[in-house]
């Protein structure tokens, strides 16, 4: 069959969206129908599922235990703490129903999830960890979500692997002894980088790679002793170091007002996309063939609509998360394995649909928690001709009821919209939210008195006492901000040692008013078609910068020309 592209009307948002004709091959590949909700809204909604960030504390409702969990205290969910979710005495089969094929299948599901159990948060394989979620491989860490193999470090969000002594990152890896980046790899005592590669003993650095004792500097290539851009020899580097930089808050300031002018100034290339063929989107790399696709990297095949997909996987659409060799994929919040649609939080298996948090499992359909089973719907056991049988008369029945290819709906997510991780990539106010049909959580009464206000926070590190690790901390932001601000925030003992040792003045910010704007000096993950602004250059492109942004973008040849 030949196909053409065809304009659809997203249902939920009713803008106009295009399906081309290799999206008709995929869900023809895959036995599903065309999406009805057009690639933002869809989005939207799988963000829906995910809670990485927000946590409570809140009572085990199995021990009575006191824990630390992604489901605040009052929501009608069952929680458990996780080691005693994993155990024997937790049976998720002991939750199973019968399919009922005069209610909707999201109606049962909904049923299902509400009775059942959930973990308080996901770990796995983790040490002096506690609060972290989504984690696993940690070691001494605090504060930390969705990464992965990281030892005595703090407060880093989304996609950090393989870091040690280090605070305030997001989405960067290979790291030791670094502050406050952004996408930046391999990198040593690298503090305020963003679109970073193996730099050290630098500050305030921006798309740089191969430098060292750098300040200040955008666009740079193996150089050493810069700053903003100018050259200096290395004892010229030392003193003039010195006006910029001395560990107080005040100077840091002044040269960040000053490196942003600088970042304006310095062509920026389209997209950031390394060694990949035949992609569009931002933040690609080692990928081929995979269309509006925002951080993914490491042999990333035949994929489009899917951000944070990672290590070998293929041949899917529309992730947030897709790792250790996904294949074949559609619709899903954070999956490994083959054959997984319409699902969250998948951990290996095959053949699975409709289903949340599942370890291992082949051919299930609609079921929540279950580890190592194969052949169940909603959690109830089956023969595999039995089993064959049900799963395509449900698909039927949701098909008449226009649910089948739908991913779970948003009003039956266990997360408010400001908690789950929506809020991070498509923030919006209570306001917003609200009028959108979205649920909201207003934030808890803070029952603490801030003993130090935020300008009375010491300039310098080296004017702050180890005593400090006992005050309250006044948020600059003050509960005023749309990021989910605690208003206040206490050091840890390793933080102020970190600060210290590093020489870095404390933050006037509380972790997650840091981690929001770290989130604002990211690209949207949107594309425009635009030209190359270099004189007399023709060539066009899709770019995740907005034709009303400041930067100064290139093609990718003039970009290369501007700084190698």
């Amino acid at each position: 069959m030949e196909y053409k592209n065809e304009t659809k009307i997203c249902q939920n948002c009713k803008q106009d969206f295009i399906v081309e004709p290799e999206d008709f091959k995929f869900y023809e590949k895959i036995k599903v129908p065309p999406p009805t909700w057009c690639p933002e809204c869809r989005s939207i909604r799988r963000m829906m599922w995910r809670n990485e960030h927000t946590w409570y504390h809140r009572k085990c409702d199995a021990t009575g235990k006191s824990i630390i969990s992604m489901y605040a205290p009052n929501t009608v969910y069952k929680v458990y703490d996780q080691e005693y979710w994993k155990s024997d005495a937790c049976d998720p089969l002991d939750y199973g129903k019968s399919y009922d094929f005069s209610k909707g299948f999201f109606e049962q599901f909904d049923a299902l999830f509400r009775e059942i159990p959930h973990p308080s948060l996901i770990q796995k394989n983790n040490v002096n960890s506690d609060y972290s979620n989504h984690t696993l491989n940690l070691k001494n860490c605090y504060f930390c979500a969705g990464s992965d193999t990281a030892e005595d470090s703090s407060y880093f969000f989304g996609a950090v692997l393989r870091v040690k002594n280090c605070l305030d990152l997001h989405q960067s890896c290979d790291c030791e002894f670094c502050y406050e980046l952004i996408d930046s790899v391999k990198s040593n005592s690298l503090f305020w980088g963003q679109n970073c590669e193996s730099c050290f003993d630098s500050i305030l650095l921006y798309d740089c790679k191969n430098c060292n004792n750098c300040f200040g500097c955008v666009g740079l290539r193996s150089k050493s002793y810069c700053i903003f851009n100018e050259q200096y020899s290395k004892e010229e580097y030392k003193k003039e170091i010195n006006k910029y930089w001395d560990g107080g808050w005040e100077n840091f300031k002044k040269a960040k007002t000053k490196f942003e002018e600088l970042k304006l100034k310095i062509p920026r290339k389209y997209a950031v996309i390394t060694k990949s063929i035949n992609v569009t989107g931002d933040d690609i790399l080692e990928s081929r063939n995979c269309k509006q696709c925002f951080n993914v990297r490491n042999n990333i095949e035949n994929c489009k609509f899917c951000y944070r997909a990672h290590d070998g996987s293929k041949d899917g659409y529309d992730a947030f998360i897709a790792w250790n060799n996904a294949e074949l994929f559609y619709e899903v919040m954070s999956a490994s394995g083959q054959n997984i649609l319409f699902s969250a939080f998948i951990w290996g298996g095959f053949n699975v649909q409709y289903s949340e948090n599942c370890f291992d499992c082949n051919n299930i359909f609609g079921c929540v928690g279950l580890r190592n089973k194969s052949y169940c719907i909603l959690n109830k056991q089956y023969e595999k001709s039995e089993y064959e049988k049900i799963v395509v008369k449900i698909i039927e029945a949701m098909k008449e009821k226009k649910e089948y290819g739908e991913f779970f709906p948003s009003k039956i997510s266990p997360f408010y919209y400001n908690e789950a991780i929506v809020q991070d990539y498509f923030p919006k106010s209570k306001k917003d939210a609200i009028e959108q049909d979205f649920s909201w959580r207003d934030g808890e009464e803070k029952n603490y008195t801030i003993t130090v206000l935020n300008n009375d926070i010491p300039d310098k590190i080296k004017d702050v006492p180890d005593s400090f690790v006992k005050e309250i901390i006044e948020c600059e932001h003050k509960g005023k901000c749309n990021d989910q601000c605690a208003t206040a925030f206490k050091l840890t003992v390793s933080e102020l040692q970190f600060y210290k040792k590093m020489n870095i003045p404390l933050p006037r910010l509380c972790p997650f008013c840091r981690h929001y704007n770290r989130l604002k000096l990211k690209n949207p993950m949107k594309l425009w078609h635009r030209k190359c602004m270099k004189e007399n250059c023709t060539n066009e492109f899709e770019t995740p910068y907005a034709p009303d942004r400041k930067e100064i973008i290139y093609c990718e040849q003039c970009y290369n020309r501007e700084v190698y």
